[in-house]
């Protein structure tokens, strides 16, 4: 019996390999122009440097925020910059449980104990609850951030959700970042100036020592790198 490949699976890969290389824009045009409304950014808001890129390329693009209940405050004041000056539409998506409730349930600070189970419920569940309106989303991973991203596609498609992922962004370099914050004026996370590499909520976020790489801030009493977010297969 021959195996069904979903057009999407051979779509993804072909799109993967021709815009290995190609401009950040030139690969969201594709992804605007294949999926259309069905197309959506994801935003830590560490910074907004992804949003800014995609939205003028798609002005009025959906933006799906993940309001875990724990972000810095820093965090949330660049999802309102953006919201009022970037032509887009922020969705704040939130758990099922608010932070108490989850207390409640799991017992306090579930994120000190078994924080996979905590990002799966504050952030990896949200998200699948959000992309559900989506065939394809754009993420702003680099490669340069962590060897775990060191392989990152601009395109490819993610079996596990069935949806097609783009990382626009995949073969930039922190100077690219930084030319580009200057050039536009982005907003930006002011924990990034204090020492900060990457942001997520802020139990499990620490400043940055000296020769560690971006990711190394994050969940520093575990194992643990990502959040789950970006290890659908």
């Amino acid at each position: 019996m021959t195996a069904v490949i979903d057009p999407l699976v051979t779509l993804a890969t072909e799109a993967g390999r021709e815009l290995e290389g190609a401009p950040a824009e030139e690969i969201v045009r594709w992804a605007a122009d294949t999926f259309g409304p069905r197309f959506c950014v994801t935003s830590s808001f560490a910074d907004a440097v992804l949003v800014h890129v995609v939205s003028r390329v798609v002005p009025g693009v959906d933006v799906v925020f993940l309001d875990t209940g724990l972000h810095f405050t820093e965090t949330l004041t660049v999802r309102e910059q953006v919201s009022r000056t970037m032509p887009v539409r922020v969705r704040s998506i939130r758990p099922r449980q608010t932070v108490g409730q989850q207390d409640g349930h799991y017992g306090p600070r579930l994120f000190a104990r078994d924080p996979d189970r905590c990002c799966a419920l504050r952030k990896v569940e949200p998200l699948e609850r959000a992309l559900a309106d989506y065939d394809a989303w754009a993420a702003g991973l680099r490669r340069d951030e962590s060897p775990t991203r060191a392989n990152t596609p601009v395109v490819h498609y993610e079996y596990a959700r069935g949806k097609v992922k783009v990382n626009p962004l995949a073969t930039w370099t922190q100077s690219d970042v930084d030319a580009y914050l200057a050039r536009y004026g982005v907003p930006v996370n002011a924990l990034l100036r204090q020492g900060y590499g990457s942001v997520g909520c802020w139990p499990c976020t620490r400043r940055l020592t000296a020769g560690e790489d971006a990711r190394a801030g994050r969940w520093a009493m575990f194992d643990k790198t990502e959040c789950g977010l970006h290890t659908a297969g």
